[in-house]
């Protein structure tokens, strides 16, 4: 069974490539979902897939590309949508 989860980081994650390497990092792990930079300066994502997959995307959240500074992960648990196909980066 699929596992989903609803993330906020925050810190240094705007202008450092995290968007592009959180769906390369995602494109990888076989993940579906999105992420998209908020106005407040944190970075939103949804992640959907296999729990290991999900678990090592958390990790890798937790730090970033190499130019990011993260301060936090705020996850949330999702029941697992149907909608989800493939990660895109969203530009809103």
């Amino acid at each position: 069974m699929d596992r989903q989860i609803h993330l906020f980081v925050s810190g240094r994650v705007q202008g450092v490539f995290y968007r592009a390497e959180t769906k390369a990092m995602a494109d990888r792990l076989k993940l579906s979902g999105w992420v998209r930079n908020l106005r407040d300066g944190r970075v939103e994502a949804v992640f959907q897939g296999e729990e290991e997959a999900v678990e090592a995307m958390i990790d890798w959240c937790r730090k970033g590309p190499a130019f990011a500074a993260v301060d936090g992960v705020e996850i949330k648990e999702e029941p697992p949508a149907d909608d989800l196909d493939g990660f895109t980066i969203r530009y809103s």
